[in-house]
């Protein structure tokens, strides 16, 4: 059997940046329009679930949806993608079209329900959880089909990865230096599209409201074309 791979699997940190820079976006973009709001990652979510229900605001509802939905997503994913490689097809670009379709749900739904209302609405909830579960698939996609590139939507690891190896380079006390000046490059750009990501998320939200959400789409859509190049590999049937 000839597996269909894509060729985006052999890319290098522009692939980790753009999907960086799509999760810094949606996260900061969620989290000021939707009460707080993590979608990249849960932690956040635990955290700030005891910090409302000690405070007694809104929003808990949301929060607690948020691990079972992305769990869902990552699992959806998984599903797909052992479905399409079972007949041959790389599943990346069909993951990526799923991620930027969930996102177009979630600022269309966003343009056409705001004023979104309560924190705790069924409008706010649903839309919130679109973004979670694109931010899931992202996930999923890091790991099932880019798993050579930095985390794209958790920073804390790689930050302090990166603190760690450039110590160890200005100290010159790496017990291989090219290895680790490599690891630094290869973290480093996705830091950074991660917090330019936020920062044009932050601003876009408070000035173009959903429709900004048009920019982490485009990005999106850029790396499906890529994708849909192909990269023959043989494996045995």
């Amino acid at each position: 059997m000839r597996l269909m791979r894509s060729s985006i699997t052999g890319e290098g940190t522009a692939v980790g940046a753009a999907l960086s820079f799509v999760a810094g976006f949606v996260d900061a973009a969620a989290f000021i329009a939707l009460t707080g709001l993590f979608t990249a990652h849960v932690t956040g979510n635990f955290v700030l679930i005891g910090a409302e229900l000690i405070a007694s605001s809104a929003g808990v509802l949301a929060k607690l949806l948020a691990l079972p939905v992305f769990m869902a997503a990552v699992a959806g994913a998984r599903i797909l993608a052992l479905l399409l490689e079972r007949h041959g097809f790389s599943p990346l670009p069909w993951l990526l079209a799923c991620e930027a379709a969930l996102l177009a749900g979630f600022g269309l739904c966003g343009i056409l329900w705001s004023p979104i209302g309560s924190p705790d609405g069924a409008a706010s909830i649903t839309i919130g959880m679109l973004a979670v579960a694109a931010m899931g698939l992202q996930n999923a996609i890091g790991r099932l089909s880019l798993g050579h590139l930095a985390p794209t939507t958790v920073m804390t690891v790689s930050v302090s990865q990166a603190v760690i190896d450039a110590t160890d380079l200005a100290l010159k006390k790496a017990a291989n230096p090219a290895q680790t000046r490599a690891r630094l490059t290869r973290v480093l750009p996705a830091i950074v599209a991660f917090a330019a990501g936020a920062l044009c998320g932050a601003f876009g939200i408070a000035h173009l409201a959903f429709g900004s959400i048009t920019l982490p789409i485009i990005v999106l859509i850029a790396l499906i074309f890529l994708a849909m190049a192909p990269a023959e590999t043989n494996v045995p049937a």
